[in-house]
């Protein structure tokens, strides 16, 4: 028997499987306040003809309401809030979805107010691609430096600067190259992997969707086009793998299953892998899920995984590649951005949760702030104050399984929680892990430092006291590698040797530095 097919349904098949295999990107507005982000974001929904009847004609009715007549004011798509409009600024970050021809997008409003700037930074956190905005007429601000910073240091690596307001400066192509230049000689050290610039105006909608007959000067390609086309393709999938432990799932006796969200690489049945921090091996037995078991599964992926071993796991475990595990200590060089009320300073006590895990955690160690004024150079300081980034040293009162956050975002971010009020603080990333030998060797640094300091107090030399630790550390650092070298060749063991090595500078540097106090206070030679 012969059925006869809808060819509508065939057709409609066809366009939710081009739809779902669309690609995905996630973006966020940034940049300065009133330079016209939500202005900018709805007039490129407008025409790129992605505004439903219904809401267009609610835009028109609330134009009117708050004094623009019958010109459409388009950062009304974007600003909901009651102050927002009242005020005209963004307060809170607005998540819109759409979707063209070519690619599904996720874009993310964010304020540019500095009081806001934590409501940036979280909008940042999972983006793929920044568009800054910049006002042609007032050009880069310190708040624009800042979105920059925080948007690059959270890993994106994509930015797409949008010169707007070129109606003010009279569609100059001066005045973007200037802003252009300028932009970049700040940007050049921050990391992204493509920096775009495009002269808009939100108010014609120049460059937004359709090329503008007022800078004909300009041959790259508009808004819309760059966004439809830049490559932020994920290569999580090429990472170890790495999952962090939700939730240990025992319905029965007979089965114990781990759960969580992949975040990195890929897992199979019978790979081998290893539980973090214990450390115990064992193998993948079964990828459970609830429309049945998977051959493979890979980062983006919540999966429950068995086990081959009774291995002990609980949440905050990370379940990792054995042969690329990640880093287990219980200190590590951060990135912190403060978003508390008060201040951080050298000794604050801390929640720090990173992935699932949770731990507490003390600051020690030098901490330096990133001076903006001076293009993000790292300068000592006693404290972080709010919306400001800075690097310190975290002593964690456990050890924690993580990666660097170059090399994993969901492994290598983490937050602070201030242990009596709850509160979410600052968000940190993973710069360096400091391993025990690397401690070890630290501490008889400072212990040798501290000595020797109050000795030349004692002894009033002529040759500063900094000159002579340099040369201290600059003369062992260099001497001591052949040892590192030796050692390993003889152990095979990079921790043996590693230690050995440390041990020599830290003892070899104090030794020095005497030798060079005892020449310093010699008269002959000096001139």
């Amino acid at each position: 028997m012969n059925a006869l097919v809808d060819p509508n349904t065939f057709a409609r098949d066809a366009v939710l499987y081009r739809y779902e295999n669309k690609s995905l990107l996630r973006f966020i507005a940034c940049g300065s306040v009133d330079h016209g982000k939500s202005s900018l974001l709805g007039r490129l929904l407008y025409e790129a003809k992605l505004v439903p009847d219904d809401q267009l004609a609610t835009l028109r009715n609330d134009s009117r309401r708050h004094g623009n007549g019958d010109e459409l004011d388009f950062s009304l798509l974007f600003d909901g809030l009651a102050a927002e409009r009242e005020q005209k600024i963004t307060i809170d970050l607005a998540y819109r979805f759409f979707a063209t021809e070519k690619r599904k997008f996720i874009v993310a409003d964010a304020p540019g107010h500095e009081q806001y700037t934590r409501n940036m930074a979280t909008g940042a956190s999972t983006a793929d691609l920044a568009l800054i905005l910049v006002n042609a007429q007032s050009g880069i601000t310190q708040q624009t430096r800042r979105h920059a910073l925080i948007a690059t240091t959270l890993g994106v690596r994509h930015l797409l600067v949008a010169v707007n307001k070129m109606d003010l400066v009279d569609w100059s192509q001066a005045a973007f190259a200037a802003i252009e230049d300028k932009f970049r000689s700040f940007a050049g050290h921050l990391g992204a992997a493509s920096i775009t610039f495009i002269p808009t105006s939100a108010r014609g909608g120049d460059n937004v969707v359709n090329r503008s007959a007022h800078m004909d000067w300009y041959r790259g390609p508009t808004l819309l086009e760059h966004l439809e086309t830049v490559d932020v393709s994920a290569q999580a999938t090429q990472r170890p793998f790495r999952m962090s432990v939700q939730w240990v799932n025992r319905p029965t006796a007979e089965f114990r299953g781990y759960c969580g969200l992949i975040a990195g690489g890929a897992v199979r049945p019978g790979m081998a892998v290893r539980v973090l921090p214990s450390g115990r091996s064992t193998r993948i037995d079964r990828i459970v899920t609830a429309t049945g078991e998977l051959a493979r599964a890979e980062a983006g992926q919540s999966v429950t995984l068995t086990l081959t071993d009774e291995v002990d796991a609980s949440r905050g475990d990370m379940i990792v590649d054995a042969e690329a595990p990640a880093t287990v200590t219980d200190q590590l060089d951060a990135r912190i951005f403060w978003m508390g009320q008060g201040t951080l300073a050298p000794g604050g006590r801390y929640l720090i949760k990173l992935g699932t895990a949770k731990a507490a955690a003390t600051v020690t160690g030098p901490l330096r702030v990133i001076d903006l004024a001076r293009d993000g150079d790292a300068a000592p300081a006693d404290r972080l104050m709010s919306n400001e980034f800075g690097l310190c040293r975290l002593q964690l009162d456990r050890p924690l399984a993580f990666d660097r956050y170059d090399e994993n975002r969901e492994t290598g971010g983490f937050i602070l929680i201030d242990p009596e009020s709850h509160d979410t603080v600052a968000m940190g990333l993973v710069e360096n892990a400091i391993t025990p030998a690397a401690a070890s060797a630290s501490r008889a640094s400072r212990f040798a430092g501290s000595v020797v300091s109050r000795l030349a107090r004692l002894l009033g030399t002529r040759e500063s006291h900094a000159r002579s630790v340099a040369k201290a550390v600059s003369w062992r650092a260099t001497g001591s590698f052949d040892t590192f070298i030796i050692s390993f060749v003889i152990t095979g063991n990079t921790v043996i040797a590693g230690s050995i090595a440390a041990t020599e500078i830290a003892t070899k540097i104090l030794l020095y530095y005497f030798h060079e106090r005892i020449w310093a206070l010699v008269p002959w030679g000096h001139r």
